[in-house]
């Protein structure tokens, strides 16, 4: 069988050459034979014929990894169009001239047909004018044939889960703690006391996948605070944290008042936006992530001082 490989610069050649039998028993190499394949007691024989340099490359059935569109055309190496799949699993290979499936045979990763590789496969190489007949076996990143591109969406996904995003850890005045009561009437302010990037973002991940990768990027779009006495309270910065200097003035950006005394249960929501690109393609996510706390709050009382 002579077998050439156009991967390596070469046209690929296929001609059966018959050996004579005599004077040797079947499954024996035969005498000027230097590489035997004893699987199918044939005599491999490589030629390498430079190619022409103004000739494209094949890549037969290899689809756009972008667009997704039409695969390449399925050659011999006389450009002799020929059927892309062989009905049984097999796909054409422009490079090797010959129908490739995945290797039936289990060869060690120390073995030099892996070619010092250590991920792709080991594939076997079937002469498309004999039906059946192996041609050899060799290594390959990815199999030949059309690939199902990978959803970018749902990489989208697989990227957002790796920000890790988390509710950002409440601030707010009155303070949380026992002890602490706020006033009916007076300025309540809100902020996020743990900015960073899995709490208010930005954030960037990437997820990948068949060789295709798409890089998502996390940003908080608002906070929604629920403060517990029927009033939601939306914005759309960090807000401000309070400081004793700042006596009884409103927040400039993130604040309430109380018009009850009470316990109250105050629940902020963060809003994300995830941005992703890859693939050739755009879009957004959402989710959001949520904490609580409680708050007191009181009611100043005037008191009278008694005349004598």
């Amino acid at each position: 069988m002579l077998r050439l490989r156009s991967r390596f610069a070469a046209l690929v050649l296929a001609v059966l050459v018959v050996l004579p039998l005599a004077g040797f028993t079947l499954g024996d190499p035969p005498a000027g034979c230097e590489k035997w394949d004893e699987a199918t007691s044939t005599c491999l024989i490589e030629i390498e014929v430079p190619e022409d340099p103004q000739d494209p490359p094949q890549d037969g059935g290899d689809t756009d990894p972008v667009s997704g569109g039409e695969p390449d055309p399925c050659l011999d190496w006389a450009g002799k169009e020929v059927e892309c799949s062989d009905g049984k699993g097999g796909w054409w290979s422009n490079d090797d001239n010959c129908y490739v499936t995945p290797s039936m045979y289990d060869y060690p990763k120390s073995h030099p047909i892996w070619e010092g590789n250590t991920t792709g496969a080991l594939y076997d190489c079937y002469n498309a004018a004999i039906q059946g007949t192996r041609m050899g076996t060799f290594w390959l990143e990815f199999p030949p044939g059309p690939q199902a591109l990978p959803d970018p969406e749902t990489l989208a996904r697989q990227a957002m889960a790796a920000m890790d995003l988390r509710a950002p850890r409440i601030g707010i005045a009155p303070e949380d703690t026992p002890g602490s009561v706020g006033l009916v009437g007076l300025p309540v302010w809100m902020w996020v006391d743990d900015p960073g990037q899995h709490t208010w973002g930005p954030i960037t991940k990437k997820a990948s996948a068949a060789g295709h990768t798409v890089t998502a990027t996390g940003e908080v779009d608002k906070l929604v605070w629920d403060m517990g006495d029927g009033t939601k309270v939306t914005c759309t910065t960090q807000g401000t944290e309070f400081t004793v200097d700042k006596g009884l003035t409103e927040s400039p950006d993130c604040g309430h008042k109380y018009t009850s005394m009470g316990d109250y249960t105050v629940t902020v929501t963060a809003y994300w936006t995830i941005d992703w690109a890859g693939l050739g393609q755009t879009g957004e996510l959402t989710t959001d992530v949520q904490r609580s706390t409680t708050v007191r709050i009181g009611e100043a009382q005037a008191v009278k001082n008694k005349q004598p």
